[in-house]
């Protein structure tokens, strides 16, 4: 896995990409970053699985209402209390995560992999086309 990949939605952020869909080895896998407990820390590992394309279609049309949102507050248009996730703010990401709610689920023959970031060469690090990096994968 030499190169730097794909990352077609981010869903949480926190010091590096924590969780989202990206490719390994061109195939979409949603990744979840492995959290230590005990030092009470991120790691760099992360849980991974494929996810199908109907999957793949669903999160990335709710990453779409976020960047929508994103760019609003981003320009000052609007508030964190819009935010499409605080749920009864926007009906179809709401329907959305009903509908993903068990896809998000890691199964038991869910692999792990280490990553690491790149910075892309867009200026916008949030549009429609995915979050403005890349990540490259190390299977552990």
């Amino acid at each position: 896995m030499s190169g730097f990949e794909r990352v077609h939605v981010e869903s949480e952020w926190y010091d590096g990409p924590r969780s989202g869909i990206a490719d390994i080895q061109g195939i979409p896998h949603r990744f979840k970053s492995n959290f230590d407990e005990k030092d009470d820390e991120w790691l760099s590992t992360y849980t991974v699985f494929p996810v199908d394309a109907d999957t793949l279609a669903l999160e990335r049309e709710q990453w779409c209402i976020f960047v929508r949102w994103n760019r609003q507050y981003e320009s000052g248009e609007t508030g964190l209390a819009t935010h499409p996730a605080r749920g009864g703010v926007d009906a179809r990401w709401d329907a959305l995560e009903a509908l993903l709610a068990d896809r998000r689920v890691v199964p038991p023959n869910a692999r792990h992999a280490k990553a690491e970031f790149m910075r892309g060469a867009r200026d916008e690090a949030c549009s429609e086309a995915g979050p403005g990096y890349r990540l490259r994968w190390t299977w552990l």
